[in-house]
């Protein structure tokens, strides 16, 4: 990086802290996490799955195309089928359309373009959360 010295020491200061001691102080979560029974995570795996499906199935039902995910707790999904193309003008619309929220995954991209008519929503929810959603997102397709 080219800067002022003092914003050169700064930006060194913060890279050395973050990138050589990655996420120091979750460790002691960490530590606790291993400790607990294999049947926590296998209940949180299911949970998460279970979350997954359910806005998922919803996505689909509305039209969207769906892009099932197996490791991370956002669904990306194609607004074409909806008659969209420009992610971030459809998830501006959203809240006052149906009162959900996704996020334009062409920020995401180094060509925006290529990502425009993709859009993710998260499933880290609570399940009456994300029915409800579900249920809201049904309006896009009247």
């Amino acid at each position: 990086m080219t800067a002022a010295p003092a914003l050169v020491t700064a930006v060194r200061s913060a890279k050395q802290y973050l990138t050589y001691v990655a996420s120091g102080p979750f460790q002691y979560a960490v530590a606790e996490a291993l400790r607990l029974p294999d049947s926590y995570f296998e209940e949180f795996r299911a949970d998460m799955r279970a979350k997954r499906d359910l806005l998922a199935d919803g996505l689909e039902q509305v039209g969207f195309t769906v892009f099932r995910p197996v490791g991370t707790y956002f669904i990306t999904t194609d607004i074409r089928p909806l008659g969209e193309s420009d992610g971030f003008a459809f998830c501006r619309s959203l809240p006052e359309r149906c009162g959900v929220v996704a996020i334009p995954n062409a920020v995401f991209y180094d060509h925006r373009e290529q990502g425009a008519p993709f859009v993710r929503f998260a499933f880290c929810k609570r399940t009456g959360v994300l029915e409800e959603a579900a249920s809201r997102l049904k309006t896009l397709a009247a």
